[in-house]
């Protein structure tokens, strides 16, 4: 998957926005087989070491002031997922 798939599932409302989002639905067993995280190439390491402490799988964007702009969003995240 790349940017336009992401761009694509947000038009579509399925994008959720954040490591605390994702965190969530992890620790619940909630993440589908086919849901897919991303996160920005400049994320924080700290937030890396959690995504992979929960057993989370995910894919390397952009950085984040790229998404943000391709995505035009008002907002910066490091992490999303379409669910």
């Amino acid at each position: 998957m790349s940017l336009r798939d992401l761009m694509d599932a947000d038009k579509k409302g399925n994008v959720t926005f954040g490591i605390k989002q994702v965190l969530k639905l992890a620790k619940a067993k909630k993440l589908k087989k086919t849901s897919r995280v991303f996160v920005a190439r400049d994320t924080r390491e700290e937030t890396i070491k959690k995504l992979e402490d929960a057993g989370v799988e995910f894919e390397v964007l952009k950085n984040k002031d790229d998404i943000t702009r391709e995505m035009g969003i008002d907002f910066d995240s490091e992490v999303f997922l379409i669910n």
